[in-house]
């Protein structure tokens, strides 16, 4: 195939779909394991996984299986029925969690939401309005109204006033700001245990438990954002696990079904009692095509040993991005948790991103400066030995 197949499909989709990406020059068209190929027939190692959703690479047996399986049988009901894929779903996700109750959806966005109204419906319910929820600055928490409200910067919320009323904003990783934040009205905490988004930005270890502790001495609902650091991203199923911190609410999407999409939110006992029959819907969530790819992949993520070599790898990665950052005065720090690691620079990563793309290295931004890396968790030392080869060719480049 020529190079006129990806400007072909460029110049159409020009001509039909709303500008709403600034899409890079690449169509990629099949994809196995860790590795992709665009519609000029070139073969790439993708280190972004679909921005941390494909964790068990691309077209994934057990995943495939599961989706033909289910396709075959039944695509989707209404949520008004019991819908057996669901419930193994539910199931499967309270026996590896603290939450007992789930609601689903479609999207990390749409996870967030349902979390946000059940945080407010909760107070409404006792007879104690507490709207006011606290996010932190450099968040990410999705696109829909209330979710760019709830994320803390400021470039997501252009053009789209009036914001959601009730939102306040403090700096991560900084008790004394988010206490001083707590007002009577504070409902709720809202927070990613690892900013993605934000430019993959880890927090002090205690920092996870203080919040807990004064969402505890404040009587306040704690939600943690897990869409991005769930299903072994991290190095634990969900991050919040290695901090040795139980929310009241989780939100998950991304890696839940390996590209097929869901999300879900997931509670206590206590506070699933904020939502009742019609107070929150989602026609699609749930349904048994998506349902059954996600115990699929939960299946496989929870086999024996998976996350844990999954993990092994990751820190043979940051080991070895920080040794070339010692050899580059243009890398300001590198950071992460398992699979999820961003590299800053002194400038921004625009032109970089392209280059490592160009020589067969998928990866992307975590904000202007910050090269990110959420490869699928089955990636091994050779693969990441090539990728920090790669960039250390990239850099010596600009040297």
């Amino acid at each position: 195939m020529g190079t006129e197949h990806t400007d072909a499909l460029r110049e159409r989709n020009d001509q039909c779909i709303i500008n709403t990406y600034g899409r890079r020059s690449l169509a990629l068209t099949r994809g196995d394991g860790v590795r992709v190929w665009d519609a000029d027939g070139r073969e790439y190692l993708d280190f972004f996984a679909g921005i941390a959703v494909c964790n068990l690479g691309h077209a994934h047996p057990g995943v495939t299986q599961a989706i033909r399986k289910q396709s075959g049988k039944l695509l989707h009901v209404s949520n008004l029925y019991y819908i057996e894929p669901q419930v193994q779903l539910a199931e499967r996700l309270c026996a590896n969690s603290f939450a007992d109750r789930w609601f689903f959806c479609n999207s990390g966005a749409e996870a967030n939401e349902a979390a946000i109204k059940l945080a407010r419906r909760y107070w409404a319910q006792k007879g104690t309005p507490k709207p006011g929820i606290v996010t932190a600055s450099h968040s990410f928490h999705g696109r829909t109204l209330a979710a760019i409200t709830a994320t803390g910067q400021p470039k997501y919320h252009d053009g789209f006033a009036p914001m959601v009323p009730g939102f306040a904003y403090v700096p991560y990783d900084d008790m004394a700001a988010l206490e001083a934040a707590i007002t009577p009205e504070t409902g709720a905490v809202l927070l990613e245990p690892i900013q993605g988004e934000g430019g993959v930005r880890v927090p002090h270890a205690s920092y996870l438990k203080q919040v807990r502790r004064l969402c505890d001495d404040k009587g306040i609902l704690l939600i943690l954002d897990e869409v991005q650091t769930g299903f072994g991203r991290t190095g634990t199923l969900f991050a919040h696990q290695d901090y040795g911190v139980t929310p009241d609410i989780m939100t998950l999407a991304k890696g839940l079904g390996n590209g097929v999409p869901i999300g879900a939110m997931g509670c206590t006992e206590e506070a699933a009692t904020g939502f009742g029959p019609g107070s929150h819907a989602a026609t699609f969530g749930g349904n048994p095509l998506s349902c059954a790819a996600a115990v699929a992949t939960l299946d496989a993520i929870l086999a024996p040993n998976f996350i844990e070599s999954a993990a092994a790898v990751g820190e043979y990665f940051l080991d070895a991005l920080k040794d070339l950052a010692s050899k580059h005065d243009g890398i300001v720090e590198v950071r992460g948790k398992g699979l999820m690691i961003g590299v800053e620079f002194k400038e921004p990563v625009a032109n970089l991103v392209n280059e490592m793309i160009a020589s067969g290295i998928i990866c992307g931004p975590a904000g202007p400066n910050v090269l990110r890396f959420v490869p699928p968790l089955i990636i091994t030392r050779e693969h990441v030995d090539r990728a920090v080869s790669i960039l250390a060719t990239c850099l010596g480049e600009k040297t």
